[in-house]
């Protein structure tokens, strides 16, 4: 009889994508580190350098934020610049967290940490309450619709684990949440500095009936049904091998972004919009009848189509539009501004296409939800509303309906660095980006 090892459970738990936000000392990435020491997820040899760095800073008790502050001028400064990525695991799920920074000027790193996540953790200071950058950070996480949002009321242990203080701080976030259209929050007190509520329950406050953070990191809802979204497979490579056992093989190489791809299903190629019919999948070198997100296959066609690297195929009877005109909610992440009238390229999944900005309707105050009328330009970490007009066309999924095919990226077309992260149909309007 055989039997799972402990390793092999792991290995096949669900995985959970999460980031971290807050303001400036509200105990991040003392937070993190809680976790995965807690969680027994750190290294002899890590926890030892760990104490060391402490030692000549000269705290008495092993820093735990120092996991994750790696940079040399993160543990200068003391504070977080860079998104750390950390790995830890349970035996119930694994976890890939993202710990971003909390000043302001360092939103844009916000946005990429949360863009993956599938639930964000906002950390608020019990003495501070909720704060400008708190709202900044929820309405960035409703932005991007990230679909679970937990508030962490952190140091309790510092106003004497008042439920007062708790409660108070919750229902503040919790209606402000609301009104991103946020529908569902769950908060937790905590001490990241003691381990209170993080992994193990907390005897200082017995009051609190919920889950300790971790245990909701465990249970809460991941992934979703890849058949609830239609089918996106944006071709990655060509292959012809022009052998002697395989003359006329001609597979579509990549990973499909949303969705079920099933053999002899009608689909239609973007953005020439031909027709043509599954004829096979082929997974790890096998055939196989149906295939999901976000499986890598290679797939067969049964007409001989013009398809090259950046075309879409997508069932016929759910193909998204191709369209030359594009809009949408936008970050922008270089410290070269965007105007109206620049000439971009759109990246959008494995398609590049040329395109100019041919408006910039608003830029948006995240921390009071309101709009600044044709700014003309928007600087690093400004959140706003971009008009596009691209050379090619695109074959673009509203982002509401699609966060993997409905994002797109602008490069500069001099350098090839990264401008601008895109939600393709977003609107802000009204407090709800919804």
């Amino acid at each position: 009889m055989s039997t799972i090892t402990e390793e092999t459970r792991v290995a096949n738990a669900p995985l959970l994508r999460l980031a971290t936000a807050g303001s400036v000392d509200d105990g991040k990435s003392t937070l993190v580190g809680r976790l995965l020491h807690d969680s027994k997820s750190i290294l002899a040899d890590q926890l030892e350098a760990v104490e060391h760095a402490s030692r000549s800073r000269g705290a008495t008790a092993p820093d735990l934020a120092l996991l994750t502050d790696g940079l040399r001028a993160e543990r200068e400064q003391g504070i977080t610049i860079d998104v750390a990525y950390r790995y830890f695991a349970t035996p119930r799920r694994r976890f890939i967290l993202a710990d971003t920074p909390g000043h302001v000027q360092y939103t844009r790193n916000m946005v990429t940490g949360a863009s993956t996540a599938e639930l964000a953790v906002v950390l608020v200071d019990a003495r501070n309450g909720v704060v400008e950058q708190t709202r900044r950070h929820a309405a960035v996480a409703a932005l991007l619709r990230v679909p679970h949002l937990v508030l962490a009321v952190n140091k309790m242990d510092l106003v004497d684990h008042a439920e007062p203080v708790f409660a108070a701080i919750a229902e503040e976030f919790t209606r402000y949440a609301a009104s991103l259209g946020v529908p569902e929050v769950t908060a937790v007190p905590i001490s990241a500095l003691a381990g209170d509520n993080v992994v193990a329950p907390s005897a200082r406050m017995d009051w609190y009936g919920g889950p300790t953070l971790l245990e909701h990191l465990e249970t809460v809802p991941v992934g979703s049904d890849p058949g609830a979204e239609a089918a996106r497979f944006p071709v990655q490579y060509v292959i012809r091998p022009r052998s002697a056992e395989h003359p006329d093989y001609r597979g579509y190489a990549g990973q499909i972004a949303a969705g079920v791809l099933r053999v002899g299903e009608p689909v239609t190629v973007l953005p020439s919009g031909l027709t043509s019919t599954i004829a096979g999948i082929d997974l790890l070198g096998r055939p196989v009848d149906v295939a999901w997100a976000p499986q890598s296959v290679t797939v067969r066609l049964a007409d001989d189509l013009d398809v090259a690297r950046g075309d879409t195929i997508a069932p016929s009877g759910s193909a998204p539009r191709a369209v030359r005109d594009v809009e949408g909610m936008v970050c922008h992440l270089n410290e070269r501004e965007l105007r109206t009238g620049d000439r971009v390229l759109v990246k959008h999944t494995t398609r590049t296409v040329r395109a100019v900005v041919k408006d910039i309707p608003y830029r948006l105050d995240v921390d009071t939800l309101t709009r600044q009328e044709l700014p003309g330009a928007l600087r690093v970490n400004d959140i706003g509303r971009v008009v596009l007009r691209t050379a090619e066309p695109l074959a673009l999924d509203a982002y509401a309906e699609s966060r993997r095919t409905g994002s797109f990226l602008l490069v500069d077309p001099a350098d090839g660095t990264t401008l601008t992260a895109g939600l393709a149909g977003e609107a802000f309007a009204g407090g709800n980006p919804r």
